[in-house]
């Protein structure tokens, strides 16, 4: 039976990786890159279908290396312990905007949006494959799931929540206050991942394939329960990305940009932080919930259901900061659905390299959760041009300012653009509620 403080270490993993890196890269990105560091609605689209592409590759790779690291401090541990400081530096390099031309500095953000996704596999695969090494348990690993999704939404509400904040008490340029915020946050990220690396076991030995085998990748593709679970996991993280990466210009265009209520600041990541609260709490409930209701498959859709409603909800909300309470309401209860089926991903993918070890007779762990890692950059990624796209193609476009740096045109955001805005931000991650919903009906595995 794992310690408590074995479970705030796993869970500390995920706090650096979703909570801080990933929550920063879905939420702000698109705008970072389009309005700070001053690349092109084409340019981010591009960039980040890129990334993604690159990690369709990386990822596997990854897991199965991981699937064979043999060391004094276990098969997936040291990639925590010795990725946790490139990892950080990295972050922190990625958020800071050069002096250098226009060339000069896409080169920059390609390079360093490559890297980062290299140093986020390199430690987030094999931190997602430590789930199926630490306990046989299928409660217990509920349990890890758990505080791991508390984890990475408690850290993610501290982060957004605390973001406008931070920026005001930098000051400077824009470009300023997110070059000092990402050398702090990497920081913070780096240690976290170390700490996670130091506090965990791996109680369990896998069943190790030790010559590598494109055999591996073939059962992977023959492998039923492993072909749903990564649809869904790409379609749960497409839900999420869409509503992340168009936040930030939902705010600043449907809305007017920043609102202060009674002293408090709610910009776009604020905005979203209710929602990771709301996560946190129902990510902590949701094995019981899952009890409660009988099963991971039905816990899981209707925890969809939930997100399908609310989504189609908030869309038929007036497009007037006079609402914005009403809007927190309806994103708090459509994250409840989120939170609820979060924790419930990572525990499926642990029961389908459990049947792949079964069937196979050798572990894929590291390979099978390279999957859900690959599925949540996927997801995310995509989505993040997508909305790139999307505003492009609706009529948003970019123009210099005085000092040269591209920027989007205040005459380009036109009605079409703030329909399509706010689509993004409801309509679109309904569709792909329904579509998790089918796709979990259809999940072999009954548990």
């Amino acid at each position: 039976m794992a310690k408590l403080s074995e479970k705030i270490g796993y869970a500390l993993g995920d706090a650096a990786a979703g909570g801080i890196t990933w929550k920063i890269m879905s939420i702000a990105f698109p705008l970072f890159f389009t309005n700070v560091f001053g690349l092109t609605f084409t340019d981010t689209a591009t960039l980040m279908l890129i990334a993604r592409m690159f990690d369709v590759f990386t990822d596997p790779i990854m897991g199965s290396l991981a699937d064979r690291t043999l060391s004094r401090w276990g098969t997936y541990r040291p990639w925590l312990i010795f990725g946790a400081i490139p990892f950080g530096i990295i972050f922190a390099l990625l958020l800071y905007t050069p002096e250098m031309s226009y060339s000069s500095k896409r080169i920059y953000a390609y390079t360093l949006y490559l890297l980062m996704m290299a140093a986020y596999t390199m430690v987030n695969v094999p931190y997602g494959s430590l789930l199926g090494v630490m306990t046989d348990d299928d409660n217990e690993k509920n349990q890890f799931s758990s505080f791991r999704m508390v984890g990475a939404y408690a850290m993610g509400f501290i982060t957004l929540l605390s973001f406008p904040y931070l920026q005001k008490m930098v000051g400077g340029s824009e470009s300023h206050q997110y070059a000092v915020l990402g050398a702090g946050f990497g920081i913070l990220a780096a240690a976290m991942t170390l700490a996670c690396g130091l506090m965990t076991k791996e109680r369990l030995k896998p069943k190790r394939a030790e010559k590598f085998s494109f055999k591996q990748f073939v059962d992977l593709f023959r492998n039923k329960p492993w072909i749903y679970l990564t649809l869904i996991g790409v379609c749960t993280n497409f839900f999420n990305g869409f509503r992340y990466a168009v936040a930030g210009y939902m705010l600043t265009y449907c809305l007017g940009g920043e609102i202060t209520i009674s002293g408090l600041i709610i910009n776009y990541t604020v905005f979203m932080t209710f929602g990771e609260l709301t996560c946190m709490i129902f990510g902590g409930l949701s094995p019981k919930f899952t009890e409660k209701v009988g099963s991971k498959n039905k816990a899981f859709i209707i925890a969809a259901i939930i997100c399908s409603v609310f989504s189609i909800l908030f869309f038929f909300i007036p497009t007037d900061p006079a609402y914005i309470w009403l809007m927190i309401v309806v994103v708090i209860l459509t994250s409840v659905g989120i939170g609820l089926y979060s924790p419930l991903l990572w525990s499926m993918y642990a029961d389908v390299a459990d049947y792949a070890t079964k069937k196979n007779g050798s572990s894929s762990t590291g390979l099978i959760f390279s999957s859900g890692t690959m599925s949540q950059k996927l997801g995310t990624a995509i989505s993040g041009s997508l909305v790139a796209l999307f505003l492009g193609l609706a009529g948003a476009s970019m123009t210099t300012d005085k000092t040269g740096n591209a920027v989007v045109d205040p005459a380009s955001i036109t009605d079409s653009v703030l329909t399509m805005i706010w689509s993004l931000f409801s309509l679109f991650p309904a569709v792909i509620s329904i579509f998790i919903i089918i796709l979990v009906l259809k999940y072999p595995i009954k548990k």
